[in-house]
């Protein structure tokens, strides 16, 4: 079977080895005589998978005890509801800080619900460069502080996070979690959809620590409050029992390739060699981020001309390259090199942009 070079900004690649072990136990799950997709979500089997899934996710973020690990259902722009109907009380200000499409999106949200204060916004940089978070004026009183930790669509990423003293910080990690170490344990609440470095679609990893919990007003409806699925355990529904199980999968896999430690060493060997590509290229390619914000998971990248931009996605796709268009905000060209994307993949890519340039440079 020939397989394309997966270069999709979501849902993303999966590990070929999990994909395999998935196929493996398909019919029959670990010889219980039916599949994880029939597989009730009360049973010990599906609870196994749970369980372990939450503690992996601690494990690897060196989280303490002191935070409740949940699956939801609605990807990262049903939370961009739910942090500010659960935290951002009557009479409060929630602080935003505004770095391109996805935290523009959760201010949007957030504005609905309550008041908010944009602490920093990379809006006069045309959202190519982070907006600088070093002297951030936060106010005591704010409910809490909410960022994007990577911009999918114009390719920038923090590589370090704002202490923002007794104010929570939230984060939206949905595009860089697990594909780096961090400080999680700076952060109150961190959220994340798992289809770029965690697994499939289908499934929303939000960590809380359970003190943000008390917080919470009961009069929110049961499914929007995270305080009812911490005490259901993230049963409170049928969870999404699939992409769960893909979600323990991929962990797995990411603690045999060294952690995340390992995966960083990974990522950063891949984004190194795209950038040099266009970093050498005389003008040829051109980076849209600027070179102190470029994301190590999204590398965005324009060329010398239109005519020469379609020529070149043209024969990437007819070459078997996927995912390379740019997001209709921003245009142009990007690579999504997520976790599992190989390393080959994105030579195989290098070399080809490289041939590319010689014949119509």
């Amino acid at each position: 079977m020939t397989y394309a070079y997966n270069f999709n900004a979501g849902p993303g690649a999966l590990p070929s080895e999990v994909l395999q072990e998935a196929q493996e136990e398909l019919q029959n799950f670990h010889g219980i005589g039916t599949s994880i997709l029939e597989m009730s979500h009360r049973s010990k089997a599906y609870e196994a998978i749970h369980n372990e899934a939450q503690q992996l996710i601690k494990e690897l973020l060196n989280l303490s005890s002191d935070y409740d690990v949940l699956f939801l259902p609605g990807g990262a722009s049903a939370q961009f509801s739910m942090v500010p109907i659960n935290f951002l009380a009557k009479g409060k200000t929630a602080g935003y800080i505004n770095s391109g499409t996805w935290s523009g999106k959760a201010w949007k949200e957030a504005q609905k619900i309550g008041k908010t204060l944009v602490l920093a916004s990379g809006e006069k940089e045309r959202f190519k460069r982070l907006p600088d978070l070093n002297h951030l004026d936060i106010p005591r009183e704010l409910a809490y502080v909410h960022l994007t930790s990577n911009e999918t669509i114009g390719g920038i990423q923090y590589k370090s996070f704002p202490d923002t003293g007794d104010v929570p910080l939230f984060a939206d990690m949905s595009s860089d979690i697990m594909s780096r170490p961090i400080e999680a344990s700076k952060f109150t609440l961190i959220y994340a959809g798992a289809q770029k470095n965690m697994g499939p679609a289908g499934v929303t990893i939000v960590i809380v620590h359970r003190s943000l919990l008390e917080r919470i007003p009961e009069a929110i409806p049961d499914m929007l409050s995270y305080n009812v699925h911490a005490k259901h355990n993230s049963l409170f529904n049928t969870p999404p029992v699939f992409s769960v199980y893909m979600v323990n999968l991929v962990l797995k896999w990411i603690v045999n390739q060294g952690g995340l430690l390992g995966m960083a060493a990974r990522n950063r060997q891949k984004a190194d060699l795209l950038y040099h590509v266009i970093d050498t290229s005389g003008g040829f390619y051109r980076g849209l981020a600027h070179k102190d914000s470029r994301s190590m998971m999204n590398i965005t990248f324009g060329i010398s001309s239109p005519e020469i931009e379609n020529k070149l996605l043209v024969e990437l796709e007819q070459e078997g390259f996927m995912g390379l268009k740019g997001h209709r905000d921003a245009g142009h060209l990007r690579a999504s090199i997520y976790n599992a994307v190989p390393y080959e993949h994105c030579k195989t890519l290098a070399d080809f942009l490289a041939d590319f340039q010689k014949r119509n440079g």
